[in-house]
């Protein structure tokens, strides 16, 4: 037997929980953004009747105003969207234990053995769909299909309250006529490429050649030409089969955008400093650096290299990341978010090959260290790179609490 693989998603997730709580909400265009005085308003949810004057997910709050002068706009209270995000899982588990979630709205379940008691997945998918609304007063979306790529796409492709369902004998007709930017992991960057080459549906990329996929976009063609002829095998996997932690990051949205190569130095080195002493406080170190943009115009690149050597110094994770970023960005449009991730993770005391320098590097290690003692005793800013301090219009680290003057030690 195939498998049956479940995608749910929580239609418009954080503005339906705020309109639970709001009731006089329910029949206004409601939209859940980020603070605009930090920059961080984007939209980040939005009902169905804000849907309905073109509101879209991620663009600016002006964007959204100028569509719908009248549109509610709330701060987001992630407390409880994480509690309700439990409550359906909770639901969830009463019909498989393998759920994966994809986000804090969206879970792949697998419910093949599950079908063998409860009836098949469009009954399951139902079932599941009615109990949401029934006890928490949300709606979902339901894919049934037999991979997690299909089912994604069925939850996509009717919403809200709705189930599809995509099988092996139907999914060239419903699946190979949507656009191709509907593909799980076709971002605009790919579809960008993908149209330049006359590709623009997911039919497309089925009928085209692997090996051409594979020469416009790497190894990620391939993948793409196997998921959209359906033969993704990717077993749904809950969280407590993976690693603890694959990488350790942080990104910071800017106050104003960064123009040069100066202004992204001194963010990339306030990043590097966080990334550097949260991967102390695990007892890990890195062997790539992997860096973040995104521009003015919400247009955003990833790109990573290796590090010659684990490490978890600031200076060496900085070093890596603006050698990347010089590589990568000409500052033809201004910086508007700026991240850094550390991957490949190690132990901090994994054993690596000695060089000349060395001792050096261990001296540097155990200053650091030195410096995490000094920050929790006297607070997060009591010690800080000297450049940090330089400019007065951006922030001199990640926010934290518990603070104090600073004291600058090295450039």
């Amino acid at each position: 037997m195939g498998r049956v693989i479940l995608h749910v998603d929580l239609n418009n997730f954080y503005a339906s929980v705020e309109c639970l709580y709001q009731p006089e909400l329910k029949n206004k265009p409601v939209a859940v953004c980020g603070e605009s005085e930090l920059r961080h308003g984007i939209v980040l949810a939005k009902n169905q009747i804000a849907k309905s004057y073109g509101v879209q997910t991620g663009e600016v709050i002006w964007q959204a105003l100028k569509k719908c002068p009248n549109l509610v706009i709330l701060k987001p209270n992630f407390p409880l969207y994480i509690r309700f995000s439990k409550l359906a899982q909770q639901i969830y588990s009463e019909y498989t234990d393998l759920i994966e979630p994809f986000g804090i709205d969206e879970c792949w379940l697998d419910v093949t053995e599950s079908t063998k008691i409860l009836g098949s997945g469009r009954k399951i998918a139902y079932e599941i769909k009615e109990r949401i609304k029934a006890e928490l007063g949300l709606t979902v979306s339901v894919g049934v299909s037999f991979n997690k790529v299909f089912a994604k796409l069925g939850s996509d492709y009717k919403k809200p309250d709705a189930v599809t369902v995509i099988t092996k004998e139907n999914f060239k007709q419903i699946v190979w006529p949507l656009p191709a930017k509907d593909l799980l992991y076709v971002g605009s960057a790919t579809e960008k490429k993908l149209s330049s080459i006359a590709i623009y549906t997911i039919g497309d990329i089925a009928r085209s050649s692997p090996e051409y996929l594979k020469r416009i976009l790497g190894k990620w063609g391939e993948v793409l030409w196997i998921f959209a002829n359906g033969l993704d095998t990717t077993p749904v996997t809950p969280p407590i089969f993976e690693d603890n932690v694959k990488g350790i990051g942080n990104s910071i949205t800017l106050p104003r955008d960064l123009n040069c190569l100066n202004d992204a130095e001194y963010v990339l080195r306030m990043l590097s400093e966080s990334v550097a002493q949260r991967l102390r406080q695990q007892y890990l170190k890195c062997c790539t650096v992997q860096i973040w943009i995104r521009d003015s115009s919400l247009f955003s690149i990833t790109r990573q290299e290796k590090l010659k050597n684990p490490t978890f110094l600031a200076r060496e994770i900085f070093q890596k990341a603006f050698e990347i970023f010089k590589k990568h960005w000409n500052f033809k449009t201004p910086i508007r978010s700026l991240g850094i991730r550390a991957l490949d993770l190690v132990c901090a005391n994994s054993p690596y090959q000695l060089e000349f320098n060395s001792m050096e590097k261990l001296k540097l290690e155990e200053l650091e260290k030195t410096i995490d003692k000094i920050r929790r005793r006297f607070g997060q800013s009591a010690v800080l790179p000297a450049i940090l301090l330089s400019k007065t219009d951006l922030p001199c680290q990640i926010p934290l609490h518990n603070q104090i003057h600073p004291v600058a030690f090295f450039k």
